[in-house]
């Protein structure tokens, strides 16, 4: 069966326990039936052989009553939105919804959205100590807000915490219902997106010492949670790992971020720096939060291509503008060293890095330009596919003759290829070859 569908059996379930619990507090609170037995006699569904991605969450994480309740109501509204109409009943003495309820309505959806009213009053009726213990389970030190899988959405500072709606994470939605969790994708509320890296390692050709340098970074990924957990290293030092790669453009900064991502096992996501820098006060750090945020519990290598605007030295001037500059990296170098997953920055210099950043990098990878032994290999790897290069053409005088990186041949190929397209050949031209290499030169403002 897939994911789904094993997670499709074990919601059921569990939306069917909902109901039934839901039905007693009523039946409780309004004295109606058997009211002489608590909520808690209702057992929720024996999940010791269910397989599903949502029974091993529950399992692995350990959820109590409580928790696992308030957990499928917040499923509720997206699986069986029927089953909380109950709580549209009306308090006949005032004419209007019960405040014990708890509950919003929705701009377009029209069902009843439980808060943490809701679940107070299904957990605990009006015992005030069922009360307070909610307060526990939505506290920061909950597993709850630690792990990012569920909170109260409190729209307003000073309204009562319980009203904030109960939203789950949008993970974990995914995760209980697909199997999987989601990847987002590029917006202006996540200016960030996926690299996605075809090559590998064979395709990367740098110098020995860099390659060095790279496997140290590989390394503490793969091995990180036995440094800090098994040896206990993480009383002596901080999570994560703070990575600058520098040098020119083409070198291969982002084709090695992605190659380590790729083969971690981790997401890579390059951040859109200029949709992250807003000319208004505060609005830069909301935009880094709301990336950090979202990559917190995900283990994501963050990516920062040309990283001098967000990570460029501070300003000694007194001016507003100098002092909110000053200001964002302040903040993004606190946001930095707490992200316990790894942040890579990429740039052209790395003179315009600040030095606050530079003294807690773990790792300053220095990309040059490939030497004319590397730009031989480049050349030939490049023009290894279909497409044919015409006679006479010497790949390792090109490499001698011409100082290029490695982004650049890439480049020098597609025009190529286009070329030969147009020629309906598929043959490069030596001709073809140099304007390609021509028109390089001319985006740097060099001359062949």
């Amino acid at each position: 069966m897939e994911s789904y569908d094993l997670n499709a059996l074990s919601l059921a379930n569990e939306l069917d326990w909902l109901e039934v619990v839901i039905s007693r507090r009523f039946a409780i609170y309004f004295k109606q039936g058997d009211i002489n037995n608590e909520i808690d006699s209702i057992k929720p569904p024996d999940l010791s052989f269910d397989f599903s991605v949502y029974a091993n969450t529950v399992k692995t994480l350990k959820f109590n009553y409580e928790e696992r309740l308030i957990v499928i109501l917040s499923l509720a509204p997206h699986l069986r939105p029927q089953l909380l109409d109950v709580f549209f009943t009306k308090n006949a003495t005032f004419d209007r919804g019960f405040s014990e309820f708890g509950g919003l309505k929705g701009d377009n959806f029209g069902g009843f959205l439980p808060t943490g009213e809701t679940a107070a009053f299904i957990l605990g009726g009006n015992n005030i100590n069922s009360r307070i213990k909610l307060f526990e389970i939505f506290d920061s030190s909950h597993k709850f807000y630690r792990k990012k899988i569920l909170r109260l959405d409190i729209s307003k500072d000073n309204e009562p915490k319980l009203s904030g709606a109960l939203v789950l994470d949008q993970d974990y939605l995914d995760l209980f219902t697909l199997g999987r969790t989601h990847k987002p994708t590029f917006s202006t509320k996540f200016p960030a997106s996926l690299v996605d890296v075809k090559a590998d390692w064979n395709d990367l050709i740098l110098d020995p010492q860099i390659k060095k340098q790279i496997d140290h970074i590989y390394t503490w990924i793969k091995h990180n949670d036995m440094i800090m957990n098994d040896w206990e290293m993480k009383y002596k030092i901080k999570p994560g790992y703070r990575a600058l790669f520098y040098g020119p453009p083409g070198t291969g900064k982002t084709f090695t971020a992605g190659l380590i991502g790729k083969s971690t096992g981790k997401d890579v996501y390059k951040i859109d720096i200029s949709m992250m820098v807003s000319k208004w006060v505060g609005e830069t750090e909301k935009n880094l939060a709301r990336v950090f945020d979202m990559a917190e519990n995900k283990d994501w290598i963050l990516f920062f291509d040309e990283a001098d605007s967000l990570f460029g030295k501070r300003s000694e001037g007194g001016s507003s503008q100098d002092r909110y500059s000053n200001q964002q990296v302040s903040y993004l170098l606190q946001r930095t060293e707490e992200y316990p997953g790894t942040v890579i920055l990429s740039s052209n210099l790395k003179g315009n890095i600040d030095d606050a950043f530079i003294r807690r990098f773990q790792s300053m990878v220095h990309f040059q330009m490939p030497t004319d032994k590397e730009r031989f290999i480049l050349w030939q790897k490049a023009f290894d596919g279909r497409i044919n290069l015409e006679e006479g053409i010497d790949l390792k005088q090109i490499a001698k003759d011409y100082v290029i990186s490695g982004g650049a041949i890439v480049n020098v190929l597609k025009f190529c290829s286009i070329r030969a397209a147009q020629k309906k050949s598929a043959k490069v031209l030596k001709e073809d070859l140099i304007d390609g290499i021509k028109s390089e030169f001319l985006k740097e403002g060099k001359t062949a």
